[in-house]
Order: C-alpha cells, then structure tokens, then sequence
C-alpha cells in the first residue's frame, strides 16, 4: 500500500489548522507556507474537505478555513478518504480479480492487512497527534521560522 501526496499532503494541511485554529479562521496561504505546499493544491484538497464537512470556510477580510468539529473527532482515516484515497493493499483494487481475472492465492491476506490499516488510521484523530511531543516540536519550530520571516520583512521606518 501506498499513500500518495493528496492523503499525506490533506493531513498535514488538517493537523497544521488543527493547531492554529483557535486563533480564528487560517487561510490556506499560511498553510502553504508553513508546510511549504502548493496553493493551488492546498485549494482543491479543501474543497474536498469542505464537501465531507471536515472544515468550514469563512468569507472575506478575516477569513479563512476552520475544522467544522473538535479535532479529537476528526479520524485521518476520514480526512483520508474525504481526498479519494483509499487505504488498499490488494493488487486488485479489491476487485477479486487478481490473478488472471480471478482471486489470488493471497487476496485475503492483503484485503485484511488494508482493513487494519484503515482501522488503525480510524483510531488515531487529530487531537492526538497533536498531543505527541515529536509534532508539537515540529509545529513550534514551523510557527519560529514563521515568526521570524515575518520579522525580516517589517519595513524599517525613521523616526
């Protein structure tokens, strides 16, 4: 099983709104600079996200996205699947047709490794990632060197 850039990409967008959301809506521009995303892409996950109600957009000066819930309810499995990945690990694309047109010798082995899989990625929500120390350190040195960007580009102004 491989998980693409769109799953990998649409948690990291989702666990980087998870931490700043209290502050009020973040646009997807600060996203993508903090996790160094494209905007464009950042735009066509959300749109997904929006659609399977995982975020909430807010118009005009201000706006931004929000997380339409608590994030200790939000699975990754669902942010997962709300950007059409599937979490599969048969060659067959659980089609039972992996060997010539019919099921393999292993197709239950790979079907119940994707079932853990999903499960596993079913248990684990946003606001426990955010608990663990390693990402909390990842997301305070991304929010420092957001910091300080933004302290080099303040104009300087004669008094």
């Amino acid at each position: 099983m491989k998980l693409t850039s769109k799953g990998r990409y649409a948690v990291t967008a989702m666990l980087d709104l998870a931490f700043h959301s209290q502050a009020g809506p973040i646009t997807l521009a600060q996203i993508s600079r903090r996790q160094d995303l494209s905007l464009s892409y950042l735009e066509q996950l959300f749109t997904r996200l929006r659609k399977h109600d995982l975020v909430r957009s807010t118009r005009g000066p201000g706006g931004g996205y929000s997380l339409s819930r608590s994030a200790v309810d939000i699975a990754i499995a669902e942010i997962i699947s709300a950007v059409d990945e599937v979490v599969d690990t048969t060659r067959c694309s659980g089609e039972n047709n992996c060997n010539k047109g019919s099921r393999c010798l292993t197709h239950d082995l790979w079907d119940d490794l994707s079932s853990q899989i999903y499960g596993f990625l079913n248990e684990i929500t946003l606001a426990s990632l955010m608990e663990e120390e390693g990402i909390r350190k990842v997301a305070a040195r991304q929010d420092e060197k957001m910091d300080s960007s933004r302290e080099l580009k303040v104009p300087l102004v004669d008094t």
